[in-house]
This record gives structure tokens, sequence and C-alpha cells, in this order.
């Protein structure tokens, strides 16, 4: 057994210890919680039952966690990470292929990384054995964020229209939480469209047809608009995304999931991944565009998601992406905090459980030391986190 996979083990016991030896009711005290809408609570401190924030007190007592001095929030959550991508034994990133055993270890490790990071709720889209770590998770036999999953993801090889409705129907019985598909080639591609019009318009209807939403991987703008008029979920990425697809977003409501981390990572870790120089040079050129578009989208009022894309060598950093949206796309801080609270859920259709603070909502708390209204690099410093009532790191 591996350090890391002893670590991961250990962890587990602890969560489950915490699970069932969880009290009736908490009281945390803090003097700045951000509620996931743009509010601040000042002076206060949060009554939690259930696994749920009963009331927001000012007088209850007595005190179990007195986290006066830190910043509260809701629990983060991150609406696109790839859970089995890791760096194997050789440093060499590994996104499938992996023996299923191997494939749950370091999916298990990854949720673990994320959790202590302050994230509560992630969707990973997606691979089959998501849903072996989720629904281990979701009975508290292993600590890690809530997860949804998409499974699979589908492109234009996937089939022409009955068979990709046919597909959709098949993953919502295999247990999806969402849809994923590619309408558009990668970045190092040029981003252009590749799935049909028709395809998109079968899928992404398929899927609200049966309960489940769609998000979709769009780098071109011809892709990214042909998915908005199919009435898909949420636009991936959108980093050559135009002014007239932004104003569709706004008027048909859709959801738009930059991703800034993700090219980080690819060239801080790029020994890591098999990228070519011409690769590379697309990758550095791509961040100036992304940050671009996400901020003409924030100046249009397009509903932002807070979404990083994290692959091997992110899990765990996924915070890093409030650093890149304030530092690079100008973004203010509480407008990040709400995209990765409060919109995020509503994205997911959680919105009325999770990601704001207040009565009825799930005990899905981070806290960080400093305010990231002042100095955004305090979600690196994250002291605090509960999830479901459940306290899953305190090192103030």
């Amino acid at each position: 057994m591996t350090k890391t996979t002893l670590a991961l083990a250990l962890a587990a016991v602890g969560s489950v210890a915490v699970l069932f030896g969880q009290t009736p009711r908490t009281v945390v005290a803090v003097s700045a919680a951000f509620d996931g809408r743009g509010q601040i609570l000042r002076d206060t401190r949060l009554v939690i039952e259930g696994g749920k924030i009963a009331a927001i007190d000012p007088k209850a007592a007595p005190i179990d966690y007195d986290l006066r001095g830190v910043t509260m929030m809701p629990g983060w959550i991150d609406t696109h990470v790839h859970m089995n991508w890791h760096f194997g034994p050789d440093g060499k990133s590994v996104s499938g292929g992996d023996k299923p055993e191997d494939a749950a270890i370091y999916s298990a490790e990854n949720a673990w990384l994320t959790l202590q990071g302050g994230f509560t709720t992630v969707q990973s889209v997606g691979a089959q054995i998501d849903a072996v770590v989720r629904d281990r998770v979701t009975k508290g036999l292993l600590p890690g964020p809530r997860i949804l999953t998409s499974l699979r993801q589908i492109n234009e090889r996937s089939g022409d229209a009955a068979a990709l409705r046919a597909l959709v129907r098949q993953l919502k019985e295999q247990g999806a939480d969402v849809i994923k598909l590619f309408a558009t080639t990668g970045l190092g591609a040029g981003g252009n469209q590749s799935m049909s019009d028709e395809q998109i318009q079968a899928t992404c209807a398929e899927a609200k047809a049966v309960g489940l939403r769609s998000i979709v991987h769009a780098i071109g703008d011809a892709g990214a608009r042909a998915s908005v008029l199919a009435g898909c979920t949420s636009i991936e990425h959108g980093t050559f995304v135009s002014d007239a697809t932004l104003d569709l977003m706004v008027e048909r409501g859709t959801y738009f999931d930059p991703n800034m981390l993700v090219l980080h990572n690819y060239l801080d870790k790029r020994a890591g991944f098999t990228f070519n120089e011409q690769a590379i040079a697309g990758l550095e050129k791509a961040i100036a565009p992304m940050a671009d578009a996400l901020h003409r989208a924030r100046l249009k009022r397009v509903k932002i998601v807070f979404g990083t894309d994290a692959v091997s060598g992110a899990h765990g950093r996924n915070a890093e992406e409030f650093v890149y949206r304030v530092q690079e796309a100008h973004e203010r801080p509480m407008d990040v905090v709400v995209s990765a609270t409060s919109a995020s859920a509503e994205s997911l259709g959680l919105g009325s459980q999770i990601g704001t603070i207040a009565p009825g909502y799930a005990a899905d708390l981070v806290a960080t030391m400093g305010n990231p209204l002042d100095d955004i690099t305090a979600v690196r410093r994250v002291v605090f986190v509960m999830k479901g009532g459940n306290v899953v790191r305190n090192t103030r």
C-alpha cells in the first residue's frame, strides 16, 4: 500500500467516524460569512441540525466552532472536473485505460483532495468509474464532495440522430446525472464545429425529454451557437464565443462555464502531458481570449458558473480558478464567489439545496484565512470545511 493510499484509507475511516458521530446540533460562530448570493452576514452564528442550516441566530449557544476572524462561504462548487485523470507512476497524465481498481483509487484520492480544497460539490464529465466513487461518497463510505457525473462523453462519432437519442436514454438508465457532448474539436484542432446541427439538437432535446441537463464542449463560436439554439443547458469553455452568441445565451437562459485553470495547469505541468511546441503555443495564446470571453459575458449578464476543467495535477487546486478569474479576467471577487456557489448550484438543478447560507440549505461551508474580497489569494488558505454538517477539515 502506498503512502497516498494509506492516507486516503485513514481519511475515509475518519470521515465515516465523523458521519456516525454527528451531533444533533452544532453552532458555528462567524464574524463574516458570504451568503452565496452577494450579501455578507456579520457577527452571527449558524445553527446546524440534521446536516442542514436550521437557523441563523446571533445568540445561539453553546458555540461548537468559533470561526470568528476567518471568512465563511458556502461550500464551493466546481461544475467541470475530470475526477479520474491523474499522473501515473511515470509522471505522465492518465485519462483512461486503468484497471478498474486503480481508476477507483485515483478517483477517490482526487475526490478527497478536492473536498479538502473547499469544494463540496463537483460535476465530473465524465467516466464510468465516477459512478462508483459517487455512490460510495453518497453512502458516507468515502470522503469526497457531492459528485454528479455524465458517465461518458458524446461526440460526432457516437452515431446519427436516432442513435444519439437512444444513447441518451441508455445513459439515463445507467444513472447519469448529466449529458456531456463535444460540439467542437479541441483547442489544438482549432475548435471548429464537429457535431452536426442535427446531432446536437437530437442529443440536447432527448436529454431534456428524459429530465437531464446537457453541457457542451464548445471552443469555437459556431458550435457554441448551434448548441444554444438546440436548447443545451451550458456552454463549456467558449474560448472564441462571439458577442452575438452571448446575447443569444442571455435570451435563452443558457449557462456559461469558462475555464481558466485548465490552461494554466497544462502549461505549468506540461512535462506530464504529451504536448508538442505548437500545442503549447496554442494554450498560451488561448489565455487572453478566454479571459476576454468571460469579461464580455459578465458585461452582458450571462449566467456564469464556476468550472475548472480539472485534469491531472489540478485536483485539490481548483480554487486557483478564483485567482485567474480575478487577476486575468478582471472579475470582481464577489461575482466569482457567487458563480462558485449559488449560480453553480442553480445550473446543476440544486439551487434550492446547496450554494447558499440560509435556513433549509445543506450545511456545506468553507472558511478561508483572510478575506477574498481584499486578497483573492485567500482562497488558497482554506482552514475549515464542512459538508452536510460533518466537519472534514479544521486546521485553523
